[in-house]
């Protein structure tokens, strides 16, 4: 193969490579009772003990929160599910329909809901967790 083609099909190789998950560490202590750290992407949350939630689509990249509007990803779920996390712990305690995230430099918040429509603000929320 000339150097042409092998240039090429690297990229192509890199191109089709999944991205990774981000890890945060759990801060809060909700977070640390409950999800421990976990590992965050455009298609779920994984949490420490191996549970997973799965989201169908990105649905809004703006969210309320303490009455200001912030940018944020707002994901619906593939499948409501409230898994048993860290020392029998749920994540929401009914099934969870919705996730946002937000955050600054330092620090990352998750919110769960359990809303049949889209949440637009933190009030609806049934808990939330905070990462950095």
């Amino acid at each position: 193969m000339n150097r042409a083609r092998l240039l090429a099909l690297a990229l192509c190789l890199g191109l089709a490579s999944p991205a990774l998950a981000d890890t945060y560490a759990a801060i809060s202590n909700t977070a640390m009772a409950i999800t421990g750290d976990i590992e965050f992407d455009d298609f779920g949350i994984t949490f420490e003990n191996g549970k997973q939630i799965t989201f169908d689509e990105l649905v809004g990249d703006t969210f309320v929160v303490g009455g200001e509007t912030v940018a944020a990803s707002v994901y619906s779920l593939k499948e409501a599910s409230d898994p048993v996390l860290n020392n029998g712990n749920r994540l929401c305690g009914e099934p969870v329909t919705y996730v946002a995230s937000w955050g600054d430099a330092d620090t990352t918040t998750v919110a769960v809901f359990a809303t049949q429509d889209m949440p637009e603000s933190d009030a609806q929320m049934c808990a939330s967790y905070t990462y950095e």
